[in-house]
């Protein structure tokens, strides 16, 4: 493991090269189509996709990509990985169509269905989080890296990173119920898995996930979480675990900050 992490500059280089890669078709006319699933996706995924996928292979040729735009590995292959990289080329892809400059590149290296390196940089904000075992770490505009810490609870002053694209309302059943039964609920919304790093970072208490995900969507910024003291479960208070089924969707979870609390009992 050691060896791999002692990759993380390269892998910070590799996610900056491909957010290059997106700001330049930011810059210009987006190009969107649909997938199967009637997900976006542009002409920025892709590249992001090709430039990541050629760093990783050129930096460790043994240990195999899993990526959003590849992910038609069938499990009878990949369940016999021990040890791969897991990868959004763009995650938020509707952000990055709306041009808000919440999206995210996130490459995690998954060893034993645990994500144990985790880098997420968005490109418009210049602004990167990157995890391993020394330490979880967040650099924004060419200023040094400081390290981050998931804050404390407190029950009276909550705050919470919600879905900028994809709230509903079951969650604001869950902040009303959070609400009626604690206080006051500062709900700030975010795009991609900027939310995750926010928690990690001790801007919020919690990101509750009501709805469908990836595990490409998810690893990375679980990885910076929790090296950063906090923890990403299900509603039932498991951490969320990698390539153990043959469907890539994730639970519902939440995640939240350095301390335990029973987020399950506002859902409504």
């Amino acid at each position: 493991m050691n060896q791999v992490q002692s990759h993380l500059p390269q892998l910070i280089s590799i996610a900056r090269q491909a957010g290059k890669a997106i700001m330049q078709v930011y810059a210009g006319t987006i190009e969107v189509e649909n997938k199967s699933d009637n997900s976006p996706l542009t002409q920025a995924d892709l590249a992001a996709h090709r430039i990541i996928e050629a760093g990783l292979k050129q930096l460790t040729p043994d240990i195999p990509v899993l990526s959003e735009e590849s992910a038609d590995i069938p499990y009878a292959i990949r369940s016999q990985w021990q040890r791969y990289w897991l990868v959004d080329p763009l995650d938020g892809t509707r952000e990055f169509i709306k041009r808000n400059g919440e999206f995210t590149v996130n490459i995690a290296l998954i060893e034993g269905s645990k994500a144990t390196v985790g880098v997420v940089y968005a490109p418009a904000m210049d602004l990167l989080y990157y995890a391993d075992e020394s330490g979880a770490y967040k650099q924004q505009d060419g200023h040094p890296a400081v390290a981050i810490k998931a804050r404390e609870l407190n029950l009276e002053d909550i705050t919470i990173a919600g879905s900028r694209s994809h709230s509903d309302a079951r969650l604001q059943k869950f902040v009303e119920s959070i609400e009626k039964k604690l206080s006051p609920v500062k709900l700030i919304p975010m795009g991609s898995s900027l939310k995750i790093c926010m928690v990690a970072e001790g801007a919020a208490d919690l990101y509750p996930r009501l709805g469908p995900t990836s595990e490409w969507d998810t690893a990375a910024a679980q990885c910076v979480l929790e090296i950063a003291g906090g923890s990403l479960q299900d509603t039932q208070g498991k951490p969320l675990l990698y390539n153990r089924k043959e469907s890539l969707l994730n639970p519902e979870f939440f995640a939240g900050g350095a301390t335990t609390h029973d987020w399950g009992q506002y859902l409504q």
